[in-house]
């Protein structure tokens, strides 16, 4: 069982925010809260709150079942472009440079690797056959 959570209009340049996504792509939900705490990037913290919002998603989805028996991990991590803020800087004579400002918006989608017990005995009475 999966569960998504969603962060729109982040006030940072996504390329940014795909360096820090990279590193917790498939990782374990605890390493990756770890990995995540100790980076010096301000988006770092960001994608923490994010990674925790999927957390609770998932644990309001399945209230019978507890996160450590679950043995959740990081199933996609996306960053998308979002809209650009356009500023014109003075520049030497006359003229104007423009500043693009970048925004992103981040998906992260958090699965249990651990089996629930349906499936289990369905593919343990498949193998049997």
């Amino acid at each position: 069982m999966e569960a998504v959570a969603k962060l729109k209009n982040v006030p940072s340049s996504p390329r940014k925010m795909r360096l820090i996504a990279d590193l917790i792509r498939g990782q374990r939900v605890s390493r990756a809260l770890g990995i995540l705490k100790y980076q010096p990037q301000q988006g770092a913290d960001v994608l923490q709150k994010v990674l925790l919002s999927a957390v609770a998603n998932w644990q309001q989805k399945n209230t019978d079942s507890s996160i450590e028996d679950a043995d959740l991990y990081v199933k996609t991590v996306f960053v998308d472009g979002g809209p650009m803020l356009k500023r014109l800087r003075p520049a030497p004579q006359g003229r104007g440079h423009r500043i693009r400002k970048r925004s992103n918006h981040i998906t992260l989608v958090v699965d249990s690797a651990a089996m629930p017990e349906e499936l289990e005995e369905m593919t343990q009475t498949q193998e049997n056959e």
